[in-house]
């Protein structure tokens, strides 16, 4: 496997958010929710896939990280490197994100931070 993010993503959301994500499908033991402890809603998901999946040249895997986005802003982040429109997810409103260093950690972190605020409890 090439390089990947994951671990540094997992320790991220442990530090600032205190979750440590689950691992709910036995067939897809990689594959990792992350979501809010309070109204469970996911903001991000960790899976490895084979790159022929994402539509990228090869069949090596490769971890992505599943994030939600504002829709109106989502065209702006989908035309950057190594971000493009979420696997097995609501595209208009999700995005994946390559974890093979084509994306900066410090962006990944960012996005993951969105992710979080969009999708934790509306106060009000």
């Amino acid at each position: 496997m090439e390089k990947s993010f994951r671990k540094d993503v997992l320790k991220f959301v442990k530090q600032k958010y205190k979750i440590s994500g689950d691992a709910p499908w036995a067939k897809y033991p990689d594959f990792i929710v992350l979501r809010h402890t309070d109204n469970r809603k996911w903001f991000g998901l960790l899976m490895n896939l084979p790159k022929s999946k994402l539509g990228l040249k090869g069949d090596k895997y490769v971890d992505i990280l599943n994030l939600k986005v504002d829709p109106i802003v989502i065209g702006g982040f989908i035309h950057q490197v190594g971000i493009m429109p979420a696997y097995h997810m609501n595209k208009a409103s999700w995005v994946s994100v390559l974890l093979d260093g084509s994306v900066p950690l410090n962006d990944i972190e960012f996005l993951l931070n969105v992710s979080f605020e969009l999708t934790k409890n509306k106060k009000g």
